[in-house]
C-alpha cells in the first residue's frame, strides 16, 4: 500500500525540489504531472537521478489536466518517458493502443469523469482492463456517499490491480480506504492548498492524520457525518487519540447530504463501521435509524454519537454532559449535588441543536432559563420544552442573568470580528460560555475577560464531548490533554 504524491509545478527545478523533499518525508512513489510544466519538458532532467519511482502523466484539459499542445506532441512525450525508463506511465484508455508496451514500464490505463460516478462501473473497468493494463485507474466525481462503496467494492473484486477514486469531498473515504480494499496505491497532493483533483488530500494529511499505510481489513472505522464537512476538526483529534492509545482504528470525515442519510447508514457495514460522531443536519433525523437510544437522547431529541455493536445501532448525546461539566468546572464543583448551577439564571442565545442539549442539562440541574433566538418560534418551542421562557432577540441584552451561553455560530471563523452580545451589557458577576471553538478566544470571550467575567471556551466543551465519545467508542479514558493540544494547534496560525 503506497501513496502516490502528485507534483504539478511550472518549473523543472521546483518539481525536482519537491520530489526530493517528499522522499525525505517518506514518499515511495511520485506522479510527475508533465502537463503542468511551462514550455518544453526536459524529461531527463526530471527523471535522471530520481530519488524514488515515478508515474509520468501528461493530462489533457478535457481530462482535468493543463496540456494544451497537439495530441501528437503529447503522445511523443509519453513515448519518450517510456523509452527513458519511468516506472509507470499513465495512459487514457482512448490512446492506450497508440502507445506500445516497452521495457519494464508499467501501464496505468485511466479514465476520468468529473460529472458523476457512472452506473456501469464494471463495464467501464472491463474496457480499461482490455487496453493491456498493468493497473486500472478510474477517477469519478462522487455525488452520493454510496458511490464510495461501489468504487471500493470494484477495487476489491478486481483481478487486475485497480485504483478507484471518488473525487470531491463526498469521495474522501475512497481515498483513505483504498488500500484496505486492495488498491496498489492511492493519490495525494504535495500540499493541501494545491490539490490537482477535486477532494485530493495532501501527503501530510494522509500520513500524519489518517496513517494510510496502517489501515488494513482489521482496522476499525469511525467517522463524523455532516453536510458540509470540510470545517470539521474531529478527524484530527480522534485520529491522534487512537494513535496515542495504540488502537487500530481510523476516523474519517463523511459528507452525507440530508437525502442520503438512509443509504449511508445501510452501507455502514461495508466500512467496518464501529462508531460515528453526528452533526448538522443529521442530529435529529438519525434517531429513526437507531435501535436504542440513551435516556438523554429522548429528552434532547438529538443524537451526536452512534455506536454499532452486536447488531445494534445505539444513539447517545455527549454534548449536554460536556457542556454541564465545563460550566460546573468553572464554578468549582463538577458533579456536585445539588449542582452549583441550581437557582442560577442562564440566558441562552440561539435555539438550535447545541442549545437543546444545553437547555436539557440546565433544566436537570435546576437552573432557570431564558432563551433568545432570531427564530422566535424555535425559541418559544425550546423554552416551553425545558421549562424556561423566551424573549425577542432584540431584548437579549436587557436580561439580568448569572450565566450567558452563546449557542449560535456568531463569532466563528472566519467571522471573528462579530459577537452576539454587546460588551457594554456584560457584568463582572457573569459567567460567559461560548460554544464556538474556532477560534477559541472569540470576540465575545475577549470582551467578557475585559469586563472581568469568568469564561468557558468552546474548546473546553469540544474536548469534553470528544473525550466522552472516545470512551463510548473504545471503552477507554480519552487522552484529553493530547486531544486539546491537537485542536489548539489546528485552530492556531498553523493549520493542517
Amino acid at each position: 500500500m503506497m501513496i502516490c504524491v502528485s507534483i504539478g509545478r511550472g518549473r523543472h527545478r521546483h518539481v525536482i525540489a519537491e520530489h526530493r523533499h517528499l522522499v525525505e518525508r517518506g514518499a515511495q512513489l511520485v506522479e510527475l504531472r508533465l502537463d503542468y510544466i511551462n514550455g518544453d519538458v526536459n524529461l531527463r532532467r526530471l527523471i535522471n537521478d530520481r530519488p524514488c519511482p515515478v508515474v509520468a502523466t501528461c493530462r489533457r484539459e478535457r481530462d482535468g489536466g493543463k496540456y494544451t499542445g497537439s495530441e501528437e506532441e503529447r503522445l511523443m512525450l509519453l513515448r519518450s518517458a517510456i523509452a527513458d525508463g519511468v516506472e509507470y506511465i499513465d495512459l487514457e484508455d482512448d490512446i492506450a493502443t497508440r502507445i506500445p508496451r516497452y521495457g519494464s514500464t508499467k501501464r496505468v490505463i485511466s479514465r476520468h469523469d468529473f460529472r458523476k460516478t457512472p452506473d456501469h462501473l464494471d463495464m467501464l473497468h472491463t474496457q480499461l482492463c482490455n487496453c493491456d493494463a498493468d493497473i486500472v485507474k478510474i477517477a469519478t466525481m462522487s455525488n452520493h456517499p454510496h458511490d464510495n462503496v461501489r468504487m471500493l467494492k470494484l477495487i476489491e473484486r478486481s483481478s487486475v490491480p485497480t485504483i478507484g477514486i471518488c473525487m470531491g469531498d463526498i469521495g474522501t473515504p475512497s481515498r483513505i480506504l483504498a488500500g484496505r480494499f486492495g488498491a496498489p496505491f492511492t493519490y495525494a497532493t504535495f500540499h493541501h492548498e494545491r490539490a490537482l483533483a477535486p477532494g485530493q488530500l495532501s501527503f501530510q494529511q494522509m500520513t500524519d492524520v489518517y496513517h494510510y499505510d496502517s489501515i488494513d481489513k482489521e482496522t476499525a472505522t469511525y467517522g463524523v457525518i455532516a453536510d458540509p464537512i470540510g470545517h470539521s476538526l474531529s478527524p484530527l483529534v480522534h485520529n491522534a487519540a487512537f494513535r496515542a492509545a495504540n488502537i487500530d482504528a481510523v476516523y474519517i470525515p463523511f459528507r452525507v447530504p440530508r437525502a442520503d442519510l438512509s443509504s449511508f447508514m445501510a452501507d455502514a457495514g461495508e466500512f467496518n463501521m464501529k462508531g460515528l460522531s453526528v452533526t448538522i443536519p443529521h442530529k435529529e433525523a438519525i434517531a429513526a435509524k437507531l435501535t436504542k437510544v440513551d435516556p438523554a437522547v429522548k429528552g434532547i431529541e438529538a443524537v451526536n454519537t452512534v455506536i454499532f455493536k452486536n447488531g445494534q445501532v445505539l444513539g447517545y448525546n455527549t454534548d449536554y454532559k460536556a457542556a454541564m461539566d465545563a460550566l460546573e468546572n468553572s464554578l468549582g464543583a463538577v458533579g456536585q449535588r445539588p449542582s452549583p448551577l441550581e437557582g442560577k439564571t442562564a440566558l441562552l442565545l440561539g435555539a438550535g441543536g447545541v442549545a437543546r442539549a444545553i437547555a436539557y442539562g440546565l433544566e436537570r440541574r435546576g437552573a432557570r432559563m431564558i432563551v433568545a433566538g432570531r427564530n422566535k418560534k424555535k425559541a418559544d418551542a425550546l423554552a416551553d420544552k425545558f421549562g424556561g421562557r423566551s424573549i425577542d432577540w432584540g431584548a437579549r441584552q436587557n436580561v439580568s442573568a448569572n450565566i450567558l451561553v452563546n449557542c449560535t455560530p456568531v463569532g466563528m471563523h472566519p467571522s471573528v470580528d462579530e459577537t452576539p452580545f454587546d460588551r457594554r451589557h456584560l457584568r463582572p458577576s457573569m459567567l460567559v460560555f461560548d460554544t464556538v471553538y474556532n477560534p477559541e478566544n472569540t470576540l465575545l470571550l475577549k470582551d467578557a475577560r475585559r469586563q472581568g467575567c469568568r469564561v468557558v471556551t468552546g474548546v473546553e466543551m469540544f474536548i469534553r464531548q470528544a473525550g466522552l465519545q472516545f470512551r463510548l467508542f473504545t471503552g477507554r479514558d480519552a487522552p484529553t490533554d493530547l486531544m486539546r493540544d491537537v485542536l489548539l494547534r489546528a485552530i492556531g496560525p498553523v493549520r493542517y
